[in-house]
């Protein structure tokens, strides 16, 4: 899938960091570039709201945002479905759809190996999210 960096910069804004540190998702998926301005420091396009919501979407579901807390936290900074399972009174089937929206939505990487799937955080989209959520100090 042909990849495309998403910038969520407002026009004429300072970016966050340096713009070799982009995140690059897969096109047509919605996500966050690195380069993103706090929302207090401007509104965002109607076109970067577009970009950010499934994003918040995707961690607003209690499971997902679990998932994704286990993932990230995880020794060694990835889990496999079969690591990850336990945690909840839910079916493996539904775990892996829950990690599947986490990765269709660029907020997970998964890489297979043999019958079980792996899971990583992708930790740039998670820092663009703090980011662009955060608040600077008064």
């Amino acid at each position: 899938m042909p990849k495309s960096n998403v910038p969520l910069s407002p026009p004429g804004a300072a970016a966050c960091c340096d713009p070799g540190s982009e995140v690059r998702l897969p096109s047509g998926v919605a996500g966050v570039a690195a380069c993103c301005a706090p929302l207090s420091q401007g509104p965002l396009s109607p076109e970067q709201a577009d970009q950010v919501a499934p994003l918040l979407k995707a961690l607003g579901d209690p499971v997902r945002l679990r998932l994704m807390s286990l993932v990230a936290s995880h020794p060694g900074g990835e889990a496999c479905v079969c690591d990850l399972a336990g945690a909840f009174d839910l079916s493996q089937p539904t775990i892996s759809h829950h990690l599947k929206v986490l990765h269709e939505s660029g907020l997970l990487d998964r890489e297979k190996r043999g019958v079980w799937v792996y899971y990583r955080a992708r930790t740039q989209a998670l820092a663009s999210l703090g980011t662009l959520i955060g608040y600077p100090a008064l």
